[in-house]
């Protein structure tokens, strides 16, 4: 019992900490925060409260019927990771290698997206907002990834598997959550530079997570 309780929490862990990277709640909410400019703190709160919702729901769909879909196109599980990994692998080697041009057009694209009425920001916070950039292919390919050991034929991997998957996207979307609501005490602590450093970080960490996962991948594939 005490050994699937540390297997349980071993699984938040890890799908926590390759969500959070390639989610990135924190460089997100940066690029996101000029959506919310025109907005009170109640309607900033209910709009950030729908995104998390929406979030959460892409994700559980993902978790769930992933393993479905592999099954219909006939997809092994080694060649999911070795393409899921080399798709994170390549949004991480863009952010690492993107100039600061690449963020200002960023930034600036936001603030013309802040002159939008405060009504058809309703509209905009599935598509595009919630997706495809807080939950987009790099989350998916994840998902994908780390739910392909829930298709295991035992029931017990499955349930904890799947069990731990649905802790760690919850604690993803709780972040979401915090972050989005909190983002301008956020660039009053960090400033311009802590931004940069904290979106550096985080790409060099969907780098490896990509390249990881693709090297699980070719080890299986090289075995079979």
């Amino acid at each position: 019992m005490q050994e699937d309780y540390k297997s349980l929490i071993h699984l938040v862990f890890i799908g926590i900490i390759t969500l959070f990277p390639v989610v990135n709640p924190i460089g997100t909410a940066f690029i996101l925060n000029p959506y919310f400019d025109n907005l009170t703190r109640k309607q900033r709160k209910n709009a950030v409260k729908r995104i998390a919702l929406y979030a959460f729901i892409i994700c559980t769909v993902t978790l769930f019927i992933g393993h479905w879909i592999l099954e219909l196109f006939g997809i092994s599980i080694p060649v999911i990771q070795l393409a899921g990994g080399i798709m994170i692998c390549k949004m991480g080697w863009e952010s690492l290698s993107a100039g600061n041009n690449s963020s200002e057009n960023q930034v600036k694209a936001a603030h013309t997206a802040a002159a939008v009425n405060v009504d058809r920001l309703q509209d905009k916070l599935f598509y595009p907002i919630t997706f495809p950039v807080t939950a987009g292919a790099g989350t998916i390919s994840v998902l994908f990834t780390l739910g392909a050991r829930s298709t295991h034929e035992d029931m017990k991997a499955y349930l904890m598997n799947t069990g731990a998957l649905m802790i760690a996207i919850m604690v993803i979307c709780i972040l979401i959550y915090i972050f989005y609501l909190n983002t301008k005490s956020l660039i009053q602590f960090m400033g311009p530079k802590g931004e940069n450093v904290v979106n550096r970080i985080s790409a060099f960490l969907i780098f490896c997570v990509g390249l990881q996962i693709a090297v699980n991948g070719i080890k299986v594939l090289v075995q079979a």
